[in-house]
Parts: structure tokens; C-alpha cells; sequence
């Protein structure tokens, strides 16, 4: 992630919520430091010891007491009820609703499901402008925490247990998000996108991902396909309309349409693909991928087979 990527850059209501009830607390504060700040200043100069003047003294003052008492009561409910108002935008009830996207982490990478048209992708979101989706957040492993600056509210995702999150994106575009808990030694490379693109575009994407893997039409996808098998890689991934159904690793079924590989390590390009096949801790230190001590000609027929896309 980067400057582009701030949580003061909201592209969400939610965010946006967000970011105006953090302002209103910084400017109270901000208020507060600086009148308390003047006031000891003021009380330094004012009621200093100077020569031939002792500083004076006093018991006490009702009025004073009673300001001091009841303007930080007053500050306190203002921030309460700002407070209550931006939880109850950002976060209202699921009351029931089915999740629009299922998120579930992994070490150390994101698995995402839309549960109504049954695709299943990783570490790339795509979701339609302009409309409010209900996120599903669960774990697989270990605590972890999926967050997207620009878009929202930070959740945790909790083994053998449910959070939900509620997002909205308002402008198309890329934005990039994180697991912001401490997960373990890939946790500083499990990114995450999210795609927001009109409601055609993320149409026509989901009618994509719902096809099954194209099939081999060269000799040499062909040899990847039967690497695929004979390597054990089915047992740890799935490619739809194929025997591999494995579900440690993330669906390869539309590898070739991801941007990044490995959750954001590297660009999806077959040479970065060549190389995470070649030797993927040397990519993504600590990686649970094996190495499989695949052979040149294995990497290259593995990559045409993965890399394979839809005409």
C-alpha cells in the first residue's frame, strides 16, 4: 500500500463516516490542548513571584468548578452520541441478511467466495459501484485482521467464528487493503484488492469466473494439465471443470486473471509465476506453497497451463 491508499482518502460512506468522527475528536482535542496550554501560561506570567510580591492564593472558586465539571461532561456526551451515530452508519445489524462476499483467511492469503453464483477466487475482490455488500469475515487458522484503508473499518477474522462488515465503494478503481494482526511470518506479504468497476463490468466478471478452466490447446498446456495431476498440486488446489479439488491452497481456475500473485508478494506475469513455481520461499519467506523441485520444463508447462485464459 501506499500514500494513494490513506484512510484520510475515504472512497466509502463508511469510511468517510469514519474519518469525520476522528476529525471532530482531533479539533476537541486540539481545543482542549490549547486552552489548557493558554491557561498555564496565562497562570505562569500572571500569578508568578516577582520582587517584593509574594504569589497570592486561593481556596477555591464554585464558578470555576462548576465550568471545569460540566464543559468536559458536555465534550464527553458530544463524542458519545458521534460516536453511537457513525456505529450505527458504519456497522448496522445484519438482521439475517445473507453475506454478499465471504472472506476467509488463510496463512497467508485470502480466500473469497460470492455465495449466490458459487465462484470462488483469492486475494482479489471485485464488487459492483455504488452498492452496499455485506462482508462475511471468518479464519481458517489464526487470528487475523482484514482491513481496506480507504473503504472501511478494520474487522477481525476469528477461527470458528463469524464477523461481518458492511462496504460500499463509490468511485471505480483499485484499492488496496492488508491483514492488519500479527499472523505470522507471511503476515507482512498477505495483501488483498478490491476492484470496484460498474455494475456491467462486475457482471460480466462473475459470468467469467463461473466458467470452468479453458481447456488445454496446445501441446504444451496440455503437459502442464498432466503435471498438474501427477505433482500432487490437486492435492492443495482446486481448477474448476477439472479433478482437482483440493482446498488448502487458494482456486487456480482463473489464475491468469489475477494481478498479483502469492497475495500481492509479486505481478502475476509468467515469469514471476515461473519463479514462485521455482523456488517460493525465495518470493514469500515462510510460504506453506512446497517446493516441489520442479523441473525447467515442468515450470514452463505449468505456467502456459495456469496462465491459460478464456478467448
Amino acid at each position: 500500500m501506499g500514500p494513494a491508499d490513506s484512510p484520510f482518502n475515504p472512497a466509502s460512506p463508511q469510511a468517510l463516516a469514519i474519518q469525520n468522527l476522528f476529525v471532530l475528536v482531533l479539533v476537541i482535542c486540539a481545543v482542549i490542548l490549547a486552552v489548557v496550554a493558554g491557561l498555564v501560561v496565562f497562570i505562569v506570567l500572571r500569578y508568578r513571584e516577582r520582587p517584593g510580591r509574594a504569589p497570592s492564593s486561593s481556596e477555591g472558586n464554585t464558578l470555576l468548578e462548576v465550568v471545569w465539571t460540566a464543559v468536559p461532561l458536555a465534550l464527553v456526551g458530544v463524542i458519545f452520541v458521534a460516536t453511537v451515530a457513525t456505529m450505527h452508519s458504519v456497522d448496522p445489524a445484519p438482521r439475517g441478511r445473507p453475506a454478499d462476499v465471504v472472506v476467509v483467511a488463510h496463512q497467508w492469503w485470502w480466500e473469497v467466495r460470492y455465495p449466490a453464483s458459487g465462484v470462488t477466487t483469492a486475494n482479489e475482490i471485485h464488487v459492483p459501484v455504488g452498492r452496499n455488500l455485506l462482508f462475511r469475515i471468518e479464519s481458517a487458522d489464526v487470528v487475523h485482521d482484514f482491513w481496506v484503508p480507504r473503504l472501511g473499518r478494520k474487522i477481525d477474522a476469528i477461527p470458528n467464528r463469524s464477523n461481518y462488515v458492511w462496504i460500499q465503494v463509490d468511485t471505480p478503481g483499485t484499492y488496496h487493503g492488508t491483514c492488519a494482526e500479527y499472523c505470522g511470518v507471511g503476515h507482512a506479504l498477505m495483501g488483498i484488492r478490491v476492484v470496484a468497476e460498474p455494475a456491467d463490468a462486475f457482471a460480466s466478471w462473475q459470468a467469467e469466473q463461473s466458467r470452468p478452466h479453458p481447456q488445454p490447446t496446445s501441446q504444451l498446456q496440455a503437459r502442464g494439465a498432466r503435471v498438474f495431476d501427477e505433482r500432487t498440486c490437486a492435492t492443495c488446489h482446486r481448477i474448476a471443470g477439472t479433478d482437482a479439488d483440493g482446498d488448502i491452497g487458494p482456486d487456480l481456475t482463473h489464475l491468469g486473471d489475477r494481478k498479483t500473485l502469492a497475495a500481492g508478494a509479486v505481478a502475476n506475469t509468467p515469469d514471476e509465476l515461473a519463479a514462485w513455481l521455482e523456488d517460493p520461499d525465495a518470493i514469500k519467506p515462510g510460504s506453506n506453497m512446497p517446493n516441489l523441485q520442479l523441473s525447467a520444463d515442468e515450470v514452463r508447462a505449468l505456467v502456459a497451463y495456469l496462465e491459460a485464459r478464456d478467448e
